[in-house]
């Protein structure tokens, strides 16, 4: 792999203003001259299995000759932003234990429809189904379905095989520890896994949030899209809303990340809580 000094340096203004702004038009994600050095480090992984030294090598090569169809996708993944751990902002999982899925009862609602809109590898559309199924065995409550999306092919594989490092389940509660993840039978492999029951219990899909239409129900029940608007600019922000909006039902819940507090302005829906709101 050549070294980041060489990769940098041969990276001209020009060529990364040009995939600045095919990955802004592609995925959203903004990219100003201060994460040059970051894009640089992101794409070192392609320049190796392509054979190239520098980003302005890896930029003739993405935009000449068809570069783009069999590239496009690599680069995505490369610079997509994958935080994610279970229960993460466990707020939003207490309000679906305590809010949302007693108002299902309430309402007999025999089942229940669920999106995670930007699912990395799956740890919040596994965290998702451990709630939903631990509130189904309790109180007879409905059975469900998750859509989990990515814009990232490679996330997906990872989260399709719901297998994950031991350190990762640390948050989940011990008794759906107990019932939810499988210990591996190699002691020296220190990795989990999601049972089938839940695995089963979720759909997956590649899909890129600046698509004009997304092919999903719009009858949802709820949309979670957390901690990924931030990479977008407020018009893009407000056009993936505006989307995300369509797809619920009414009374459906849109739920967004801590940072993006205030992302609900102009749309119809009302804030319920922090970063929770209701279609109207």
């Amino acid at each position: 792999m050549a070294p980041l000094d060489t990769v940098t340096e041969r990276f001209s203004k020009r060529n990364f203003e040009r995939l600045a702004g095919l990955i802004h038009q592609h995925s959203g994600i903004k990219m100003p001259p201060a994460k040059r050095t970051m894009l640089a480090v992101r794409l070192r992984s392609r320049l190796a299995a392509l054979g190239l030294e520098a980003l302005d090598e890896y930029c003739d090569y993405l935009f000449k000759d068809h570069g783009l169809d069999q590239e496009l996708v690599h680069l995505i993944n490369a610079v997509s932003t994958n935080k994610t751990d279970f229960f993460r902002e466990p707020a939003h999982f207490d309000f679906l234990r305590d809010v949302f899925l007693p108002a299902m009862v309430q309402a007999r609602r025999r089942t229940v429809k669920i999106w995670s809109a930007a699912a990395s590898i799956g740890a919040e559309a596994y965290t998702i189904a451990m709630v939903l199924e631990a509130f189904r065995q309790q109180h007879r409550g409905p059975d469900y379905s998750i859509l989990a999306t990515d814009i990232s092919t490679h996330v997906l594989k990872v989260a399709v095989a719901g297998q994950f490092p031991t350190a990762m389940i640390a948050p989940v509660p011990p008794d759906m520890r107990g019932s939810f993840i499988l210990q591996s039978r190699d002691p020296g492999l220190d990795m989990v896994r999601i049972v089938p029951q839940l695995r089963a219990k979720i759909a997956w899909g590649h899909l890129n949030l600046m698509e004009k239409r997304y092919p999903v129900d719009r009858d949802l029940d709820c949309i979670f899209c957390r901690n990924i608007l931030i990479y977008f600019d407020r018009q893009t922000q407000n056009n993936v809303l505006t989307r995300l909006c369509d797809h619920l039902r009414p009374g459906g819940y849109l739920i967004l990340g801590h940072s993006e507090t205030g992302a609900g302005e102009g749309l119809p829906v009302v804030q319920v809580m922090s970063t929770v709101f209701q279609r109207v």
